[in-house]
């Protein structure tokens, strides 16, 4: 037996059979295979598979049985519902979306800018908390009463995952109940694509904290443009224009300065932690990039954003609960909860800055439109460096900074340049057949 695969079965059999008496080599080598990323990474799609491989047999089988036509029962409702949808009118999502536009043009010059100050403030200050928190779970210690003592981290990225996922699906499932929604069509079965890259792509954004610094996981976030456009490319066959190649490429040049000239010794202490950690972000940028192109042929069905925000959740919770109680890891996070009461306060607020900033990005784009939401983001992007750097202590250089510019610059363009070219469609008279 090579020496790869004695070191490999006993964590192996100590995962699969955790009955199994261990001695204390052994315990050792599994803890040490618990803290590899790429292990946990493949634990988590081997939890999620338990429900994605029963799941696609019963969708095969129901369709190839022509259920929908045949099937009878107390479950009837639920399994046409999850497999095959319901027809709905087409248009009902468009007349509600202008429905709510309408209102906001009536409404006094005062009142709009009222509540775009409303909807900036309640952006910023959701993803601000977050993001400020999001850096103090991961890369801080709980319970240490001195700076000179350890303390103790917390590990479990998919948690975090499913705190915010399972307050989400709370307030979506009540904003549904409590006010009128389109009829709803589609399958629920699609929404577990784009939940299943959502909850990978959460857990990277979570798990590339570890091994890199806030200010570059976000300009590597703001640099999601290039792999969304390939993705649109790909998933959806769209076409761009040249101002939005030239602005991915700014984007690209304006990240590579940022991270060739700016070193964070406190997170990227060897070649392998950096690597390790560009893996990780590339990993949330692909997922990321999958959800929001599977999203945009989801609303092809005419929902709303918030009957959205409920399916993609209602499959996060149950992906990430299975796949942490099948790895035990559901009750040691609860335990950790109890032994500091600072990471449960964090976490809770974590999960309520999430679902409230969902919401607030409904409303602003209904309200305002997508291009006053992006900038409103694009800006919260920028603030979250700065405050990052603030309050965690990161250096950026000289050149780091005109990176930053640089990627800033290029966002805006983009917003600038996507405002002229829809107002010069609107404006284009109507062509004589």
């Amino acid at each position: 037996m090579s020496s790869f695969s004695r070191r490999f079965c006993p964590a192996l059999v100590l995962l699969l059979l955790p009955s199994v008496a261990a001695t204390e080599e052994e315990s050792s080598l599994l803890d040490g295979w618990r803290d590899v990323w790429l292990f946990r990474f493949l634990v988590n799609i081997l939890g999620y598979s338990t429900i994605i491989i029963p799941g696609y047999l019963l969708i095969r089988y129901f369709k190839r049985t022509n259920y929908l036509d045949t099937g009878s029962g107390l479950f009837y409702p639920v399994i046409k519902a999850c497999v095959f949808g319901s027809e709905a009118k087409t248009g009902l999502l468009d007349d509600v979306s202008v429905l709510s536009r309408n209102e906001g043009d009536s409404g006094s010059l005062l009142r709009q800018a009222v509540r775009l100050l409303f909807c900036a403030a309640g952006l910023q200050a959701s993803y601000l908390t977050w993001g400020v928190l999001q850096e103090r779970v991961m890369t801080r210690s709980y319970g240490a009463s001195t700076p000179e003592e350890g303390g103790e981290r917390f590990k479990d990225s998919q948690f975090l995952v499913f705190m915010n996922r399972i307050l989400a699906l709370s307030v979506s499932g009540l904003w549904c109940l409590l006010f009128k929604q389109p009829r709803h069509s589609t399958p629920m079965y699609k929404y577990s694509f784009a939940s299943l890259s959502n909850i990978m792509s959460s857990w990277c954004q979570y798990e590339a904290l570890k091994y890199i610094s806030f200010p570059t996981q976000v300009l590597a976030k703001a640099s999601k443009v290039i792999p969304v456009m390939l993705m649109g490319k790909i998933v959806s066959q769209k076409s761009y224009e040249y101002w939005e190649y030239l602005t991915a490429a700014l984007i690209s040049l304006g990240v590579s300065m940022f991270l060739l000239s700016s070193g964070d010794s406190d997170k990227r202490p060897s070649t392998v932690t950096t690597f390790s950690g560009v893996l990780i972000l590339g990993g949330y940028i692909v997922f990321d990039s999958f959800t929001s192109n599977w999203q945009d042929n989801l609303f092809k069905h005419k929902m709303s954003s918030v009957q959205m925000m409920f399916g993609v959740n209602l499959f996060s919770c149950l992906f990430t609960v299975f796949s942490l109680l099948e790895q035990g890891a559901f009750f040691d996070s609860l335990a950790f909860m109890t032994r500091h009461s600072e990471f449960a306060v964090h976490a809770v607020l974590l999960s309520v800055c999430s679902a409230c900033g969902q919401l607030f990005i409904f409303y602003t784009i209904n309200r305002f439109g997508a291009a006053v939401f992006t900038i409103i983001m694009t800006l919260r992007q920028a603030f979250a460096i700065l405050l990052s750097c603030f309050l965690y202590g990161h250096a950026v250089t000289p050149v780091g900074g005109v990176g930053v510019g640089v990627v800033f610059l290029a966002l805006f363009l983009r917003v600038y340049a996507r405002g002229r070219a829809k107002a010069g469609r609107r404006q284009a008279p109507p062509q004589k057949v």
